[in-house]
């Protein structure tokens, strides 16, 4: 069940744990045998062993002290404590963002574990049940062993006019299809699964608010990823083919990649002592709100991979022979001004955390969504401005076959020669990165999921909303304006 890899400490452990698990692995209609070692999979992995090396460059950002000095956990499982604890989870996303370029697939499992830690309490304050210590239990033992658990949330929702209860056939709903002594079995699918086949261990949870008659859908349950029972459908990306070619110039950002997958569940058995939520359906709408709580805040990624964005956008400037101008840099304040109003915003959430009843905090909930909310805007404006700053040459490039031509090579390289001075081939890998975050493979997770990773922008709405307070504010504007409380009942 915990695998063949005892306790992981660097980056190469890391992906050593991942290598003989039997995954079923699907990729482009083939079943890939060692999906660690295939290079449309790799950069992904590259991209999760880049916290690991994290926590060893900077251990304070990294890893969390949990005993004495040498008794230290990653910070991606660790549950939050206090507000520092949120500032230090906010400022190892930013980072690890700025680092690879890329969506890094540790966010969801660290809110996952962040929220069923306090609803899992929660829960056996109610019910007198024991979910809350045997999750504590398992959380133990994973950080013993410093695995990587995936969050698996969003379910393939069929016609999303009817509940879970409702639908033509009810595995559209990750369930509970039986139990017995021993524990459940699941049947269903989770969708868009961020770093799944990356991790260790899945966090399943229902992905709405439930109604009684959706009892058998209020299932949270730590499953191994590799159980029997388990398939897994590999998302494509845009360019991700790129990888089987020549040189890695054409990849614009070769090393780190995202990864997102269907996961499909055929009666996958979960022992009970891996069971946190059971038929309580009415706490259902409290770990969606809770973990988009956590979530949204972890957006900051976005400012982290922003900051490569902007600073391939003022090399380029430079390449090109253009940073002085004007509009130039006028552009590149812009980009900055959007992408520190991310950043602020999720800081600001982190800063107004509060104390839950299991002693675990949750960051501020307004803030989070607008930052989540921002996020779903900002960083198009930020590719726009990039694209426009880069010229055409981010979708007309020769490819690195062409540049490495024995007659036509010299002749790409002369005419792509930016200003005096500058390399052409250092110019072209430039704007190769800038389209890989902009229209290529790592654009899935700097736009796309922005918009709708964490929930789509009218979820933000909503929730804005109910946390707007319009009576305080109604309340201000009357007090200053000298006006009496209408009574609004004549």
């Amino acid at each position: 069940m915990w695998g063949h890899f005892d306790t992981i400490s660097t980056p190469a452990e890391y992906v050593e744990s991942l290598k003989g698990r039997g995954l079923r692995v699907y990729l482009m209609g083939e079943l890939i045998p060692e999906p660690s070692d295939h290079p449309m999979i790799r950069p992904s992995v590259n991209a999760v062993a880049e916290t690991y090396q994290l926590a060893i460059d900077d251990v304070e950002l990294g890893s969390v002290q949990v005993g004495t000095a040498d008794q230290r956990i990653n910070r991606f499982l660790h549950v939050v404590g206090s507000q520092s604890d949120l500032v230090d989870k906010a400022r190892m996303q930013h980072e690890l963002g700025r680092r690879t370029g890329s969506c890094f697939q540790r966010c969801v499992g660290m809110d996952a574990l962040n929220t069923i830690h306090s609803v899992s309490y929660e829960v056996d304050q109610k019910h007198g049940t024991d979910y809350h210590s045997r999750f504590r239990t398992f959380l133990t033992e994973v950080q013993r062993r410093n695995h990587v658990i995936g969050g698996a949330m969003t379910d393939a929702k069929g016609d999303r006019s009817k509940p879970p209860h409702l639908q033509a056939d009810p595995d559209m709903y990750l369930r509970v299809t039986r139990s017995d002594k021993d524990g459940v079995y699941l049947r269903g699918a989770k969708l868009h699964q961020t770093g799944s086949i990356n991790s260790h261990w899945l966090i399943a949870m229902p992905t709405m608010r439930l109604r009684e008659k959706d009892a058998d859908y209020a299932i949270v349950a730590a499953i191994p990823v590799h159980a029997d029972g388990i398939t897994f459908i590999y998302g494509r990306q845009a360019n991700d083919t790129r990888c089987n070619e020549l040189g890695d110039i054409d990849q614009g950002n070769a090393q780190f990649s995202g990864q997102e997958s269907t996961i499909i569940f055929e009666d996958v058995f979960v022992p009970w002592c891996h069971v946190f939520l059971h038929g309580e359906y009415e706490f259902a709408a409290d770990i969606v709100e809770r973990f988009t709580a956590y979530h949204r805040c972890s957006y900051i990624c976005k400012s982290g991979v922003g900051d490569v964005l902007i600073g391939a956008a003022a090399e380029i400037a430079d390449m090109n022979g253009v940073a002085a101008a004007h509009h130039i840099k006028d552009k590149l304040v812009e980009m900055v001004h959007l992408n520190e109003t991310i950043r602020s915003c999720a800081m600001a959430s982190a800063y107004q955390g509060r104390p839950l009843a299991s002693g675990a905090f949750l960051n501020d909930e307004q803030s989070a969504n607008v930052c989540k909310h921002n996020v779903t805007r900002f960083p198009y404006e930020i590719a726009r401005l990039a694209q426009d700053i880069a010229g055409g040459l981010i979708v007309t490039l020769p490819s690195e076959a062409d540049l490495a031509h024995e007659e036509i090579g010299p002749l790409a390289r002369k005419y792509l020669t930016g200003a005096s001075g500058i390399d052409a081939e250092h110019r072209i890998r430039i704007l190769r990165l800038i389209e890989n975050l902009t229209i290529g493979r790592n654009a899935v997770g700097y736009l796309t999921e922005s918009m709708h990773g964490a929930g789509s922008p009218q979820a933000q709405r909503i929730q804005i909303a109910r946390g707007a307070d319009y009576d305080r504010k109604r309340e201000s504007a009357r007090s200053i304006a000298g006006c009496e409380q209408p009574n609004l009942s004549k």
